[in-house]
């Protein structure tokens, strides 16, 4: 299983460049591989996110904007979805993951199950 990042290296926008500091920067302090698939240095890229962002979860405009998250083909979310799993110590299951012993995912998960 691999995460898989997509952002845009040279966006204009400094929303999308916070967001994709954001989750690339969370990523990095839980020690999380991933690749970082660039969409403005690479046509392919920007044409596969594009292709395999499920339509329920496009904007209005049609057109997804990174970051897009992507675990080997499968999709997992933008980035409200990964700030939503963060806030609600649910990212290690939104990644497909196993939460690490000791973490406040491990714990909840835990005691659903008890």
């Amino acid at each position: 299983m691999v995460i898989k990042v997509y952002i845009a290296s040279s966006s204009g926008s400094v929303t999308i460049k916070k967001q994709q500091q954001t989750v690339l920067g969370f990523l990095d302090a839980l020690k999380i591989q991933y690749e970082e698939m660039d969409i403005a240095a690479d046509e392919e890229n920007r044409k596969w996110m594009r292709a395999n962002v499920p339509e329920s979860c496009r904007p209005e405009s049609g057109i997804p904007l990174p970051p897009q998250i992507f675990s080997d083909d499968r999709y997992l979310g933008d980035y409200e979805a990964f700030f939503d799993a963060r806030e609600n110590n649910e990212l290690y299951t939104f990644l497909g993951m196993t939460p690490p012993p000791g973490s406040k995912e491990a714990e909840a998960l835990a005691q659903q199950t008890a």
